[in-house]
């Protein structure tokens, strides 16, 4: 199941209850050099861009985006018809007129009626000059990189530039507290890092790194839906969950609970953030994120959370969450009683007691499967002494025919099973829905690794005997219902 279906409800939803009844917009532009043709009035969500508006311009380059609702607040895109656009500020001031010219938007830009935008403007016109001055320091240094005494005075240059930028946006936040833009220049703001304490003689080396995530959304005010609709919040979101915080599911649950806890429960942030991060890693073809996504779905969706979610959108959360939680790496692996071995004698995963039991889920009719057996039974006669290991090869079907040849012809001499008597239910609490899959469970039973392919067995078990990839035990597993689940009633 996708979620993009779901992010589309979310979206239209949220546009909906943001708007609010007034006066409406009606915003003229006027641009030079178009004519006769579509334009667009577009809008930031996230970290996409989405249409609200069109109209057609006239003759003489004006048009007008008309409609009797008023507008979330936010910063918009006026689009041209070669897709080239300029941006501008919607917030109070829903009735103004802009003009410019395709040559250069932001240097021939002229506003009437909208004070936000005409500070918005000197402030592009005066950040672009300052752009322009540190691209050719930038192209100077590159020049003179080799006189130190040189690329030493461009520096101080390029740090002075830095600094008036710093200073035009300090001089406008305190000239302007109750501007839109000043929530802005905020939220984009960085943390500035003092300087590290001194432990046991030494300065704190991890303190700049914690210091600057402890303190990344101090300037961002995460219950103003308005920053959703610009190009900051969701770049904020992102650095934060993949940039600063570590790549393993406990660490970025944590950092996603923050995040969400600084929000209003039934805000356009709160459910893009319950969106975003969800689908994100359900999407993820990192292995071991599947965890994100139960996570949270079982906390934001299935808790009752997420209210924008209807019945059928709830079920296919549920049994998506219900297919992928038993097979989550750090699992107790489902000892699958019920199998038969190919002499029709029982057998059960809590049988082997090797360090590592590969469990391989496979068909011989499978294509794909009868180019990854035999690279398997290769790895498995080489190195089955060297890791300790045993293989549970699962045929997934039930026509036992063309699995005995299969098993003579190739001379697999590992455990082979099936489930014929359809007692282990091992689709149920593997997830398999298509072959070869393989599961690397170690001395305990619990999933270490799953759905690798052969190539990567040696690396993952020579890295998993040194200790560089640990895996945390996960909980024991309760079931639940698509009415909501309680994750705190995991056993552990």
């Amino acid at each position: 199941m996708k979620l993009k279906i779901l992010g589309l409800a979310m979206l239209q939803c949220s546009f909906l209850l943001a708007q609010t009844a007034g006066k409406g917009y009606e915003i003229s532009i006027t641009v030079q050099g178009v004519r006769d043709s579509s334009c667009q009035l577009a809008y930031y969500f996230g970290d996409k861009q989405y249409i609200k508006d069109s109209a057609r311009a006239d003759a003489s380059g004006k048009v007008v985006f008309k409609g009797d609702e008023t507008l979330p607040g936010g910063i918009y895109l006026a689009v041209m018809p070669n897709k080239k656009y300029f941006e501008l500020v919607v917030d109070k001031e829903q009735q103004f007129a802009l003009a410019t010219d395709t040559s250069d938007f932001v240097h021939h830009m002229k506003v009437k009626g909208s004070k936000d935008n005409e500070l918005f403007y000197q402030y592009l016109q005066w950040i672009t000059a300052r752009g322009k001055e540190m691209e050719a320091l930038r192209k100077e240094a590159e020049q003179l990189k080799d006189d130190k005494a040189k690329s030493a005075e461009i520096r101080e240059k390029q740090l002075a530039l830095d600094k008036a930028v710093k200073e035009y946006k300090h001089k406008f936040m305190n000239e302007h507290p109750e501007r839109f833009l000043t929530k802005v220049f905020k939220a984009s703001s960085e943390p500035e890092i003092p300087e590290a304490p001194v432990v046991n003689g030494k300065k704190d080396s991890t303190f700049a790194y914690r210091y600057y995530k402890a303190h990344f959304f101090d300037e961002v005010d995460m219950k103003d839906d308005r920053l959703l609709r610009t190009p900051v919040l969701a770049n904020k979101v992102k650095q934060y969950i993949e940039r600063l915080t570590p790549q393993v599911p406990d660490s970025i649950n944590k950092s996603a609970d923050y995040m969400i806890s600084l929000t209003n429960p039934t805000s356009d942030i709160f459910k893009y953030l319950v969106y975003f991060i969800t689908n994100t890693y359900e999407k993820s073809q990192v292995m071991g994120m599947d965890a994100v996504f139960t996570y949270m779905a079982k906390n934001y969706y299935l808790s009752g959370k997420a209210f924008w979610i209807d019945s059928t959108q709830m079920e296919k959360i549920c049994d998506r969450v219900k297919a992928l939680d038993p097979c989550l790496i750090g699992r107790k692996a489902n000892p699958m009683q019920g199998l038969l071995k190919a002499d029709f004698h029982p057998v059960s995963l809590n049988e082997i007691k090797n360090t590592y039991t590969i469990v391989y889920f496979w068909d011989p009719s499978c294509g794909h499967c009868q180019k990854v057996t035999p690279k398997l039974k290769e790895f498995y006669d080489k190195e089955r002494k060297k890791y300790d290991l045993e293989v549970l090869g699962i045929y997934i079907e039930a026509d036992t025919t063309e699995w005995f040849k299969y098993i003579r012809e190739k001379h697999l001499n590992w455990i082979n099973a099936a489930d014929l008597l359809g007692r282990a239910q091992f689709r149920k609490y593997y997830d398999i829905y298509s072959t070869p899959v393989i599961y690397l469970l170690d001395k305990d039973k619990r999933i270490i690794a799953k759905r690798l392919e052969v190539d990567q067995l040696a690396d993952f078990l020579d890295n998993h005997r040194k200790g560089k990839i640990p895996v945390s035990p996960l909980p024991d597993l309760v079931p639940f219902n698509c009415k909501g689940s309680d994750p705190s009633k995991e056993k552990h």
